[in-house]
């Protein structure tokens, strides 16, 4: 039964947020990953003894991957044809927040991750000082999952039945 609460379109805000979630960090995660690899590739001409010990923000870099499939796939569990308006905005604000901060975190990652290893592999003490600003710039990424599993949490409490 359709009303104005449960109109027929409420499922395709719940499949968008779903897409923007796992496109978004994974473009964010693509570019992590491209830009940090550039830089060990670089940096493991003249250093090759550090290449696996500065291969940390590639890792990272694909970790923020991991926060869009995860959110990606409680909101794919949750679409169903007769879906409240409500529950489908709150699918995609969940899916535009973790996708967001994750291409945010993407970026940051690939950027101090090519910078950091360039410079790791000149001066070694570089290395923890780029740890902790590669850390701080995966945590971008954990803070937009945490937003997007309270607001998924949130989609089915207190909705009216549609049917």
């Amino acid at each position: 039964m359709v009303s104005e609460l449960c109109p027929v379109y409420s499922p395709f805000f719940g499949a968008m947020g779903c897409v923007a979630s796992i496109v978004f960090t994974c473009f964010g995660a693509a570019y992590g990953t491209a830009k940090a690899g550039v830089g060990v590739c670089s940096m493991g001409v003249l250093r090759p003894d550090l290449i696996v010990k500065n291969i940390v923000p590639v890792v990272m870099a694909g970790i923020i991957g991991i926060y869009g499939l995860v959110v990606s796939v409680l909101i794919a569990n949750g679409l169903k044809q007769d879906l409240a308006l409500y529950t489908g905005f709150l699918q995609l604000g969940s899916g535009f927040s973790v996708g967001l901060a994750g291409l945010a975190a993407g970026f940051a990652i690939g950027i101090v991750g090519d910078a950091g290893v360039r410079g790791t592999a000149q001066q070694p003490k570089l290395y923890v000082g780029m740890i902790l600003i590669l850390i701080f710039a995966e945590v971008l990424g954990l803070y937009g999952l945490i937003v997007a599993l309270l607001m998924n949490s949130r989609g089915n409490q207190n909705v009216e039945r549609c049917v």
